[in-house]
C-alpha cells in the first residue's frame, strides 16, 4: 500500500523553509518532524534560495581574501612536505634496519 502524501500550501512550505534557515535548525530532524523527506526540504531552500536570490551562509564555499587564499594554500604546501618527510623518515628506518650494508660496522 502507497502512503498518502501530505500536500504543503506554499506559506507551508515558506514556513519550513524559513524553520530550516534558523542557526540551530537540522534539516533532517525538521523534516522527520513534519513527515516529509529531507531531500525534498532541501529542495524546497533551494527554490527559496533562487526566487529570493538568498546567498547561504554558514555553509558551502567560504569567501576568502587573496591573503586568506594564500595562507590557506602554503598551509596546505606546509601539511604535504611534513607528510613527505614523515613518509621518508620512515623509509630510511625501514631500509637501514633491513639492510645490515648500509649502517657502517
Amino acid at each position: 500500500m502507497s502512503k498518502l502524501r501530505k500536500r504543503f500550501t506554499r506559506e507551508e512550505r515558506l514556513e519550513l523553509v524559513k524553520q530550516s534557515f534558523e542557526p540551530d535548525a537540522v534539516v533532517t530532524q525538521i523534516a522527520d518532524k513534519f513527515g516529509i523527506a529531507a531531500t525534498t526540504l532541501t529542495r524546497w531552500r533551494q527554490e527559496f534560495r533562487l526566487e529570493n536570490q538568498v546567498e547561504p551562509s554558514g555553509q558551502g564555499i567560504k569567501i576568502m581574501t587573496d591573503e586568506e587564499r594564500q595562507i590557506a594554500r602554503l598551509k596546505k604546501q606546509l601539511r604535504e612536505a611534513e607528510l613527505e618527510r614523515d613518509i621518508l623518515k620512515k623509509a630510511i628506518g625501514i631500509f637501514s634496519k633491513s639492510d645490515g650494508k648500509s649502517t657502517p660496522s
